[in-house]
């Protein structure tokens, strides 16, 4: 199966529904399979007086609150069935990550047929419940949470409805963005084998290599941030990539999917044709008469591979010449 690749618009858009669709049309054009927005009220997100992290303090205006922040990226329910129906006709999948309940009864309306979770709600017990019970496919960041959080997180899921068949966890470093060292891409695997479950990889880190990397080990999904310039104001943006770096990244996945193979160590088609060329065959090393004892002074090995195997060296050294050669015929 291959890779499902989310390009997360997020709330790159920065409220404008105008930036939406140019984001609709990048994600297309680059080959990603899906494009996930950000569906949230502010009220229902963060208290007024919240801070905002410590990252986003430096990337979009230091005086205004989280709240505020948040107030001016929102899309109302009819900047969704936009956008959804935009996402339709251009033939890409709309996704988005809801925030809240009320959030996921938006996308609901919707008949999207997966739910994304972001990381900062992997603990959120009765918003995990009523997802669950929608029993509908379910990507889960695991940001910021070790494996018993997750555990517990598809405990809720499970129980509530949703088979565990429908659900792939992301392995995710939430710091935008994030330094390699704590990237941890190893850990997707232990997800994976610990829970015996789909996994894949949300990528906030600079450039494209560890999304790359993460379908080299098996990720089933790959989710990266990208914007229509890194220089716009917002939280996002400077951890983003370009639309060219989008489009490599995913040229650049579809190549490590087709390097892969399916492990079976045969000669391919290209390289039966260098087979002869590039191996060698047993010669004569100077000239020989019929009737001499061929001898590792007088045989050796060249290009090109059409004669001898020289495999079969053992058996001949000692053997009779049953005709003459001049040095370099081919056995």
């Amino acid at each position: 199966m291959s890779v499902f690749i989310i390009a997360e618009a997020g709330v790159n858009h920065n409220g404008s529904i105008e930036l939406a669709y140019e984001l609709i049309d990048v994600a297309f054009e680059s080959g990603a399979d899906a494009i996930k927005f950000q569906t949230f009220k502010a009220e229902n997100l963060a208290l007024k007086g919240a801070e905002k992290a410590e990252y986003q303090k430096y990337t979009s205006n230091p005086d205004e609150s989280q709240f505020e922040m948040l107030k001016k990226l929102e899309l109302n329910s009819s900047d969704h069935e936009n956008l959804y129906n935009y996402c339709k006709k251009k033939g890409i999948v709309f996704l988005s990550s809801p925030f809240d309940i009320e959030s996921v009864q938006l996308l609901e309306s919707l008949n999207i047929d997966t739910i994304k979770i972001p990381s900062g709600e992997i603990t959120n017990y009765p918003y995990l419940d009523y997802i669950g019970k929608l029993s509908k496919k379910i990507i889960l960041s695991s940001g910021m949470s070790d494996l018993n959080e997750i555990n517990d997180a598809l405990n809720v899921l499970i129980s509530s409805g949703t088979a565990k068949s429908k659900i792939t966890i992301l392995h995710a470093n939430t710091m935008y963005p994030s330094p390699m060292i704590d990237v941890n891409l190893k850990a997707m695997l232990t997800i994976k084998n610990k829970f015996n479950i789909d996994v894949g990889y949300s990528d906030h880190t600079l450039g494209a290599e560890v999304s790359i990397a993460a379908v080299a080990l098996g990720a089933s999904v790959i989710e990266k941030h990208f914007t229509l310039s890194q220089n716009l104001e917002g939280p996002d943006h400077k951890a983003s990539l370009s639309p060219d770096e989008l489009k490599h990244m995913i040229t650049s996945i579809r190549n490590i999917e087709l390097a892969m193979g399916d492990g079976k160590k045969n000669i391919s088609a290209s390289e039966k044709l260098n087979i002869d060329i590039v191996r060698k065959s047993i010669v004569a090393k100077s000239n020989i008469k019929k009737g001499d004892i061929l001898s590792e002074n007088n045989l050796t090995t060249k290009r090109p591979g059409f004669g001898t195997n020289p495999m079969k060296w053992k058996s001949i050294i000692g053997s009779v010449a049953k005709k003459s050669y001049k040095a370099d015929d081919l056995l």
